[in-house]
């Protein structure tokens, strides 16, 4: 049984328990809405007429909403408190939810907005909260929470074919049946609205952004994150489409992108554990790189009979990537307050570069023909990503003026 907080006296404990629980729900809605739409990609195309481009832009909405919402989190914050900026997410996660599985295709569009926006604000808020909350075990609070992301991820990606195969269901509501995750998850995360104090107002929200944007630190955190989600996000969307053009039923490559989110849990679970034990996290980003493009290669040749092998390595390796990307703004920052800061300016930038991902590789493809032409520009990426990672790894801290 988990121990919350090794420090926290008994009275406490019922309540941190009642946190953790609040902070997991909340993480595993932080994916489904993006991992159920990369396995329908063909079906929606059929149904909708989209082309690759369109298609690409609809999982990229979602990113270009993490990129324009993170930076102003703590303003959200600062106003409304951090668990109430929460609630009010979960309730965008299942109003953004529902409106995309309205038969409307601007609908479908104008729902995974809204439903980013919601997305975006825990994705910043949930490091800042561990920061705050669970310093001394951030680590496992973090491998516990980036896990289940992982688990959101992989369910979705899994179960969206079956679903959508579904006659009740249809491919609209294979889309939409997660909203019932994000609504219960709301009522769950509800207590902590009046448990967890609105923390005071330190910084000038202008003074203290332009202070982090000079770090250096700052930006390699940012630029790795990027990169980081610019892959993940490229996998979410075209593995079950570059499977199906190499002869690949839809249902078998709905479940290598599952397999692929599978093995990202473990990857979320194993590598902040190890990261939290470490002062030095180059040698870590260094594998975590390496697995990364020995699966990109592999997958240039799926006739091998290898898939599973390379889909599995390239969910361990981006999901250890993102795991250790939130310990690292963890680690980088003095303080909660510097956290939120940190996370929010690094998922706005990551996330505007991440948001290129999908429509870059989808138009490759519309261009050249030919997967393999995508498969290599995602190796270029890994090798930048690399660069930026091994100065995001070393130790050091970024402060904040007061």
């Amino acid at each position: 049984m988990l121990k919350p907080n090794l420090k926290a006296s008994s009275t406490n404990q019922p309540k941190q328990a009642l946190l953790i629980a609040g902070i997991l729900f909340i993480a595993i809605n932080l994916r489904p809405a993006l991992a159920s739409v990369g396995p329908l990609v063909s079906t929606i195309r059929e149904s909708t007429g989209l082309s690759n481009s369109m298609l690409g832009l609809l999982t990229a909405l979602p990113l270009l909403a993490f990129g324009v919402v993170s930076m102003l989190t703590t303003l959200f914050t600062k106003r409304f408190g951090m668990a109430a900026t929460l609630a009010g997410a979960l309730l965008l996660i299942t109003i953004g939810i529902l409106v995309r599985s309205i038969d409307f295709i601007p609908a479908l569009y104008i729902g995974t907005i809204l439903s980013g926006i919601g997305i975006a604000f825990g994705n910043v808020l949930l490091p800042s909260l561990v920061k705050r909350n669970f310093e001394s075990n951030s680590g496992l609070i973090t491998s516990l929470y980036s896990g289940v992301m992982a688990i959101g991820a992989a369910t979705a990606a899994g179960i969206s074919v079956p679903l959508a195969q579904n006659e009740v269901f249809g491919w609209r509501g294979a889309l939409g049946v997660w909203a019932l995750l994000s609504f219960a998850a709301f009522f769950i995360w509800l207590p902590q609205v009046w448990r967890i104090k609105k923390a005071k107002k330190h910084r000038n929200f202008l003074k203290a952004m332009k202070h982090l944007t000079r770090s250096a630190l700052a930006w390699k955190v940012a630029i790795f994150m990027g990169l980081q989600s610019f892959a993940f996000y490229v996998i979410l969307a075209w593995v079950p489409d570059i499977l199906q053009s190499r002869g690949f039923d839809a249902s078998y490559s709905g479940w290598m992108l599952s397999l692929s989110q599978g093995t990202g849990v473990l990857g979320s679970l194993l590598i902040p554990i190890w990261a939290g034990r470490k002062k030095d996290q180059r040698s870590i980003i260094l594998i975590l790189v390496l697995l990364e493009a020995i699966s990109l290669v592999g997958l240039m040749f799926p006739q091998a009979g290898l898939v599973p092998i390379w889909v599995s390595l390239i969910g361990f390796a981006l999901g250890g990537s993102f795991g250790l990307v939130l310990m690292l703004i963890i680690f980088r920052s003095e303080d909660s307050e510097t956290a939120a800061e940190l996370s929010g300016m690094a998922q706005s930038i990551g996330y505007l570069i991440a948001a290129t991902g999908p429509i870059l590789f989808g138009s490759i493809f519309d261009l050249t023909g030919n997967w393999s032409y995508s498969l290599v520009f995602l190796l270029v990426i890994a090798l930048l990503k690399l660069y930026m990672g091994l100065g995001a790894g070393k130790p050091g801290k970024i402060s904040q003026e007061n």
